[in-house]
């Protein structure tokens, strides 16, 4: 490992661009996602239109939505956070919905009966009981942009994959089981943390 030792401070600066990406990506994504779920929760027709559209863009290829965007954006940080936006939208918008379509409605029935308005049972009642499935799609996206964010290195995004990318053009393999353990521990622990988030939430209710 004396190449990493050396380096610490390359290898740091490439793990706060790539969490950096990720996170700007997820929050992003969540502006997104958050009042598109909310608006077509409750309306078939928009709801299948708009996860359509979404899971399509989500089949793409990282390296080919990337060859789309990068005539349009130039290299760099932007197409990588538009590419990685528009990934974690669809599994977010998946979770949201199917939360709140998950809402008992015996449950539903009850708030009615105190005299919610409908603005007031989505935020009082099928919002929090929409949260757990919401952070369970959470807990993907990360995983999934922590391991895409990794690609971003081909169009000089920046983190954990060009250590990948130049270990691979040198033939330095320290480098690569750097960036690969490193994209992995990012992972594993973005889900720990969710997961313990998303088991308490029982117990804040």
């Amino acid at each position: 490992m004396r190449w990493t030792v050396r380096n610490l401070d390359t290898v740091w600066a490439a793990v706060l661009a790539h969490l950096g990406l990720v996170a700007a990506a997820l929050a992003l994504a969540l502006l997104v996602a958050l009042p598109l779920g909310l608006l077509v929760a409750r309306r078939p027709a928009a709801r299948a239109a708009v996860l359509g559209t979404a899971s399509l863009l989500y089949s793409l290829p990282t390296l080919a939505l990337f060859a789309l965007l990068v005539p349009v954006l130039g290299l760099g940080f932007r197409p990588a956070l538009l590419a990685l936006v528009s990934y974690a939208v669809p599994i977010l918008l998946r979770a949201l919905v199917a939360g709140l379509a998950s809402a008992p409605p015996a449950v539903l029935d009850a708030a009615d009966g105190m005299g919610l308005t409908p603005r007031q049972r989505l935020w009082r009642v099928e919002v929090p009981l929409a949260l757990p499935a919401l952070l369970g799609g959470l807990r993907v996206a990360s995983v999934t942009l922590v391991s895409a964010a990794t690609v971003a290195a081909y169009i000089n995004a920046g983190g954990l994959g060009t250590l990948i990318l130049t270990g691979l053009d040198q033939g330095h393999t320290e480098k690569i089981l750097v960036g690969a353990g490193l994209v992995t521990l990012m992972a594993l622990l973005l889900d720990a943390v969710l997961g313990a988030v998303q088991r308490r939430l029982p117990a804040l209710a």
